[in-house]
């Protein structure tokens, strides 16, 4: 089933639109607590998370999302069969209807804010690179690995949701009304995660019409949506239209009470700290900014400016002069890209203030910047225009839990 085409009322012009449908989930018993068994995106996770998560419980979800056997394609095999004897000891159940799933995060951001998030799990629909109806934010960079494609391949499963924001008015207040509890717990940065399954058809045509009646933009997951559609390509080719038409996405409402971004900053190789300071003059007035810790980030809000820091954690506060960014977009990450343009650079990406002094203290980079979060406006902007960020630019906070809710698409 395509996109479908719908008339916009505020400009009168035609866009496509995405289906977004419930499904059988498959959850964890209700006996499981699902504190235990659930995890960070596979993407965020280290060795030493990985082993800390595996001690936790026998059944938590990163043994079938990351799997750690040494066998190479085995280890994809061995997921498939792990899931598969979860599903027949009863140690994951399918719904006995297809349901949506509102997911609400409740945190204390950095401001000190009581924030509530509130989203819905459902099936968003796989389109092709450039069609419209979900549209990307930002540029992405290159990924060589195969393994999301080969663990999907191998457990015909959707195991962590891509992030989308929708522009359709009022799924907040959509979402409210409580659904059927399905699990609460706080976590380690105390978070508290909540899931509620809608499967009331009156409820889930809402939603579905709602969400169907706007453009998706995709937050977070792009390679994840760019795998779906690989997969989808195949599975069509052999068996025509599936359930590998859609792919397991949590979608909440662009605007800024429902959403949370920080920063991802940027560490440098291949040009000395000396070379990248000289160069960032050309188009910043430079400031001394002292020692660099979690409060320079306020800092630079205040200032309107970036940090450059070195290897001793020492930063030089970067503001932009007006005339050397004419016609650039008011984003830090572009700022960047032009500024360096011209000059031979390796750029990497580090979220945290603390993980970038680290990665200089240890020598992993010679030099790093701070930048700051990007405005909710400027993602709607981005959004409206069908324009597209540079790499890295945001980072929604807090991240989704892997093992909430699996979608079946073989």
């Amino acid at each position: 089933m395509p996109l479908v085409f719908r008339s916009s009322h505020a400009t009168g012009h035609t866009r496509q639109v995405p289906r977004f449908e419930p499904f059988p989930a498959v959850r964890y018993s209700p006996s499981l607590p699902l504190s235990e068994v659930t995890a960070p995106p596979y993407d965020v996770l280290s060795e030493s998370d990985l082993d800390a998560l595996e001690a936790r419980h026998a059944r938590n979800i990163v043994r079938v999302d990351v799997p750690r056997e040494r066998d190479g394609v085995g280890r994809y095999a061995a997921a498939a069969t792990r899931l598969s004897d979860w599903i027949s000891d009863g140690t994951m159940v399918a719904d006995p209807r297809p349901s949506f799933t509102i997911y609400r995060m409740a945190f204390t951001d950095e401001a000190g804010r009581q924030r509530v998030i509130s989203g819905v799990l459902g099936g968003l629909e796989v389109v092709d690179e450039g069609a419209g109806g979900v549209l990307p934010h930002e540029r992405t960079t290159p990924k060589a690995k195969t393994d999301r494609l080969d663990l999907t391949r191998a457990t015909s499963m959707n195991l962590s949701p891509v992030w989308g924001l929708s522009l359709a008015s009022g799924l907040t207040d959509l979402l409210a009304a409580p659904g059927e509890p399905m699990g609460s717990f706080t976590d380690a940065d105390g978070v508290t995660h909540t899931v509620e399954r809608v499967d009331d058809p009156a409820r889930t045509a809402a939603i579905t019409a709602l969400v169907g009646s706007d453009e998706v933009v995709i937050a977070d997951g792009h390679h994840r949506y760019a795998i779906s559609r690989t997969y989808r390509d195949e599975r069509r080719a052999a068996s025509g239209n599936g359930p590998w038409d859609l792919t397991l996405t949590y979608v909440n409402e662009l605007i800024a009470e429902q959403l949370s971004v920080a920063a991802i900053h940027r560490f440098y190789t291949g040009i000395s700290y000396g070379a990248l300071r000289d160069a960032l003059g050309r188009s910043f007035d430079l400031a001394v900014a002292g020692r660099v810790t979690a409060r320079t980030t306020l800092d630079m809000l205040d200032r309107g400016a970036l940090c450059l820091v070195d290897r001793n954690g020492d930063g030089t506060f970067l503001i932009p002069r007006p005339e050397a960014f004419a016609g650039v977009r008011d984003l830090d990450s572009a700022r960047l890209e032009h500024a360096l343009s011209g000059t031979d650079h390796t750029v990497s990406y580090q979220h945290g203030v603390s993980n970038v002094l680290g990665l200089l203290a240890d020598g992993t980079a010679d030099a790093a910047i701070l930048i700051r979060p990007v405005p909710v406006s400027e993602i709607r902007r981005t959004a409206a225009e069908h324009l597209l960020m540079p790499p890295k630019s945001t980072f929604f906070t807090p991240k989704l839990k892997t093992g909430l809710v699996l979608r079946p698409v073989g």
